[in-house]
């Protein structure tokens, strides 16, 4: 399998484990400020969800409605459960659909930080969603830690492990 979609399949899968961590967490300590750069838990996995959609609405040239990087798109832990699933399996979809040209194929976007229309490469643009999911997802792994939970192994050769590929 072509590490695109391998990839978007490991970044749900490790979102599934750290999901399923976190939902063993009272409603408090999901929500308790622990200093990270979104704040909380639950704070740090919306942002992840808005940012995947900002990229998901950039590919289809749509707007995504979202207006900060801090916006709360759910502010119920079981809706925003939902949400990262079904925004995983968009993901999936999307690059499932991509043959290798449409890979390397350019799309304009507006930064919402830096202003500015910008092209890159879709698969420049899938790496960097990757890489943002597993930045955050570092982060909520370490304040699932300073929570007193033992989260998960996150690790894409533990995944690959897992489905018998490689």
């Amino acid at each position: 399998m072509h590490p695109i979609p391998l990839m978007a399949r490991f970044n749900r899968w490790a979102n599934e484990r750290l999901y399923e961590c976190v939902a063993g967490l009272p409603e408090a300590e999901r929500r308790a400020e622990r200093g990270a750069f979104f704040g909380s838990i639950h704070r740090t996995l919306n942002h992840l969800l808005v940012v995947d959609r900002l990229w998901m609405a950039r590919f289809e040239g749509t707007d995504a409605g979202i207006r900060t990087l801090d916006e709360v798109l759910y502010d119920d832990f079981a809706g925003l459960r939902a949400a990262r699933e079904a925004e995983d399996q968009r993901l999936i979809a999307l690059v499932d659909r991509l043959a290798a040209d449409d890979l390397t194929a350019p799309v304009a976007f507006r930064m919402m930080t830096a202003g500015g229309t910008h092209t890159t490469r879709r698969d420049y643009i899938l790496i960097t969603l990757y890489n943002h999911q597993t930045h955050h997802r570092g982060q909520v792994h370490a304040l699932v830690t300073r929570a007193g939970v033992r989260p998960p192994p996150l690790d894409v050769i533990v995944f690959l492990g897992e489905e018998g590929v490689g």
